[in-house]
């Protein structure tokens, strides 16, 4: 009968050491989701202009009644300090100077993805739910569709819709303002 190896996994605090001592440059696409360290996937174009479309969206629509952060750290828990593509966030005077954005802080986590929907399925979004995240889009670019994840549990989200195009989509945060599917996509 094989052997399981252990892994050795790493805190929050341990990765940020790792960064101060140079073993993890700020300019690696790395990061930390349930104490291991997980290596991100090249930004293709598609990837990176639907990125940028829902900054400008959001911007737009939003106004000061959130931060929208773009690819930066989140901290989970202990173990997790994913970096979604998009995340919606509490207005803070310091603009999260003083500490990357917690669970309570963030509003909607969202994350693109063209060549990683299955792995951003069951390697992201679990750890999102279980931590309380209340609301994640994956915008599956191949598909052309936009799942929307809400009511957060230990078991993974308890609501999870479908949106395509020609369809409109709203965060729950802010259900007044309405956006469609083909804004999104392009």
């Amino acid at each position: 009968m094989p052997q399981q190896l252990l892994k050795r996994l790493f805190t929050v605090k341990e990765y940020h050491l790792m960064v101060d001592a140079g073993i993890l440059k700020e300019d690696d696409r790395v990061e930390l989701i349930k104490g291991e360290i997980i290596q991100m996937s090249p930004i293709g174009r598609f990837h990176a202009a639907c990125v940028k479309r829902l900054i400008r969206l959001f911007s737009q629509s939003l106004g000061e009644v959130a931060i929208v952060g773009a690819q930066d750290p989140v901290e989970l828990d202990d173990l997790s300090e994913p970096q979604p593509d998009i995340t919606l966030l509490q207005p803070r005077a310091d603009f999260y100077e003083s500490g990357h954005p917690e669970t309570q802080d963030i509003l909607l986590i969202i994350e693109v993805a063209d060549t990683t929907v299955e792995s951003d399925r069951e390697v992201k979004i679990p750890p999102y739910a279980a931590s309380g995240i209340v609301e994640v889009w994956l915008v599956n670019l191949p598909a052309e569709s936009i799942e929307v994840y809400r009511q957060p549990s230990a078991n993974g989200y308890q609501n999870v819709q479908v949106f395509q195009r020609g369809q409109s989509i709203f965060v729950a945060a802010f259900n007044d303002v309405n956006f469609t599917v083909d804004e999104i996509l392009g």
